[in-house]
């Protein structure tokens, strides 16, 4: 995790979202969390926090606690705030999916500021900031979670610096020739003649509108296999 970004909890008071912070800054490729007066000194290490890492307790081992803000903010060159109100006389308030792109551009050293779980930031702590980000929510209820909070600020910096690329979890699929299509076809044409589905007197098109349906579908090799297979058994029931 070398990236340099900093995500700072101010306050916090359940070690739970401590926990389920860190997760979220790991599954987003960040790991530099400092956390400022927390309600217990050793947040970090309880049980619920651990628990709710979910495997990022690297993350919590390498935290650092520290007094105050002052302290949190060493090799920081742009700070943003996350608070859903903006502040008189504070920094501009904007979403984050639209600052973030020209951000990431400039190549400082980003950190994001998060406050309490009951009161948020405050005014001093925001009058800090170059920046008040604001999450898009329904107006009508904005309460957002500290790590929900945490989780869609890194999704959105991070796809700002250029994203993971999505690695899928199956092969790519090989797709049939028409070889194997015509050959399918020809299957079941013979297995639907069979069974009495298909007159060859009186076809009514039968057979061009299925090549047109495998034509749009783009079966693949697996799939011929299963629909051949499909047809031999039926061919079996009848035998």
């Amino acid at each position: 995790m070398s990236d340099p970004t900093r995500f700072i909890l101010i306050g916090t008071s359940h070690p739970g979202n401590v926990g389920a912070a860190a997760r979220a800054m790991k599954v987003m490729g960040f790991g530099d969390l400092v956390l400022v007066a927390p309600r217990l000194a050793d947040i970090a290490r309880q049980p619920e926090a651990l628990a709710m890492a979910s495997g990022a307790t690297d993350v919590l081992e390498r935290a650092r606690t520290v007094g105050t803000l002052a302290e949190a903010l060493d090799g920081v060159t742009w700070l943003g705030a996350t608070a859903m109100t903006p502040r008189d006389f504070g920094p501009p308030t904007q979403a984050p999916r639209a600052l973030f792109p020209a951000l990431a551009e400039s190549r400082q050293r980003v950190a994001f500021l998060f406050g309490t779980e009951r009161v948020g930031l405050s005014n001093d702590d925001v009058y800090r900031c170059h920046a008040c980000l604001s999450i898009p929510t329904d107006p009508a209820y904005g309460s957002l979670n500290l790590a929900q909070a945490v989780q869609l600020i890194a999704y959105d910096w991070r796809q700002a610096l250029g994203g993971f690329p999505v690695q899928p979890r199956t092969p790519d699929p090989t797709l049939a020739d028409a070889a194997a299509v015509q050959g399918l076809l020809a299957h079941w044409e013979r297995t639907l003649v069979e069974i009495g589905f298909l007159d060859p007197a009186a076809p009514k098109k039968l057979m061009p509108r299925l090549n047109q349906l495998l034509a749009r579908v783009q079966p693949t090799r697996e799939e011929v296999d299963i629909l051949r297979g499909m047809a031999r058994a039926i061919g079996r029931r009848r035998g």
